[in-house]
């Protein structure tokens, strides 16, 4: 061999070395992380002020819906002198730093809990009729099973904007008798929703909950709403009611700008066979929501059964009524009921003796002192909110 071609040689050699070396220690090193695992391990702070805890957000279908949520908070309370004056319910209130201008920057934020209960509720004579002349000195408010602390404040509540969910049973155990019970609820929607002050949605359920009409004030397209259900399939009843609540009503109490009412009427006649919540999770969804639900039974057999029970269940825990009618034209006179309960209420607003935002249920009693026979009907308790 050459002198030169040694030298050459030497030379690809010692190119090759560091080379070797470096490809070693890339074999030594952890792999980098992908984007994804990146975003993972170093989340990107929202510049989004935070809302108080919500259910866990699920499928679309009803079916689908998690009934194990964290405990959930009442509607959020408004900075706003004017709306602090009506009365709120146990709130996680947020407040938020002014906006950064870079988008990646996390903003401050405080938050507080508001310890004020809000109840809806209804008095009747031993007759049944509505007692609406009622001062705050005639109520004393049991919470836990102890006196409230402080109430905050009082009203006879005959004019509040309705917030209405239509919930139709649309299975096949209700196809003799849906048309009947359709032009019923249109009736209803009628007479109880006015422009520009209540709003109502329609969700018909089989299986499947199928929302044929989104919030609206307008009655006629509440009516081609409940015109559009069509009977068939089995009965997702609980489903229905708790994505309802959800999906519609609690997030309707959270852009609320002021006090509203909210109910649901169920149409059905308790036949539950396909939904993946439990009777008892829909009722929790409707409390945490602050819905009253009216239940309108279409057994129209005579007889009690434990599918009216069910329905009975739902009322009581949540303050609202039962009704069976025994005959057909008898829905139409429970949804009038209903109307004229919903103009025949009071609220009123209370500060909880030895609260804790623990997320427990806790329970409420509302008793009318200074007159006999009385008969007061409310929610049964409530959700504290969870720090």
């Amino acid at each position: 061999m050459s002198l030169r071609g040694f030298i050459i040689g030497l030379s690809s050699l010692a190119l090759l070395v560091p080379a070797l070396k470096a490809q070693s220690a890339d074999h030594d090193l952890p792999a980098a992380p992908s984007t994804a695992q990146q975003s993972q391990q170093a989340p990107k702070p929202s510049a989004t002020t935070p809302k108080p805890a919500d259910p866990p957000q699920t499928q679309s279908e009803p079916a689908k819906a998690g009934p194990s949520e964290p405990a959930q908070s009442s509607p959020t309370e408004t900075a706003e002198p004017a709306a602090a004056a009506a009365p709120k319910s146990n709130a996680a209130v947020a407040t938020s730093a002014p906006a950064s201008s870079t988008d990646d920057q996390a903003e401050t934020t405080i938050r507080r809990f508001v310890n004020e209960v809000n109840v809806v509720f209804t008095v009747t004579d031993k007759h049944g009729r509505y007692v609406k002349d009622l001062r705050k000195n005639d109520f004393k408010v049991i919470d836990d099973s102890q006196p409230a602390s402080e109430i905050r404040s009082f009203h006879s509540e005959t004019d509040l904007p309705l917030q209405v969910g239509l919930l139709v049973d649309a299975s096949n155990s209700v196809r003799d008798r849906f048309k009947f019970e359709q032009e019923s609820a249109i009736e209803f929607l009628n007479q109880t929703v006015r422009p520009k002050y209540d709003k109502a949605f329609v969700l018909g359920f089989d299986v499947t909950a199928d929302l044929t009409q989104d919030f609206t004030d307008n009655t006629e397209a509440l009516s081609r709403g409940v015109r559009a259900l069509r009977p068939g399939g089995g009965t997702a009843m609980y489903d229905a009611l708790y994505k309802a609540c959800r999906d519609k009503l609690l997030k309707a109490a959270e852009t609320q700008t002021g006090p509203a009412r909210r109910a649901v009427i169920l149409l059905s006649d308790g036949d539950d066979n396909q939904s993946r919540v439990t009777r008892e999770e829909a009722i929790e969804m409707a409390q945490r929501a602050e819905v009253v639900v009216y239940t309108i039974s279409t057994n129209v057999t005579g007889a009690r059964g434990k599918y009216d029970k069910v329905l009975e269940r739902i009322a009581e825990a949540t303050g609202g009524r039962a009704f069976f009618p025994f005959q057909l034209t008898d829905v139409a006179n429970a949804f009038a009921e209903i109307q004229d309960e919903l103009r025949s209420q009071y609220a009123i607003s209370y500060k909880p003796a030895e609260f804790k935002t623990d997320g427990r249920y806790r329970t409420i009693e509302i008793l009318a002192q200074n007159h006999k026979n009385l008969r007061v009907r409310s929610r049964r308790g409530y959700y504290a909110p969870s720090e």
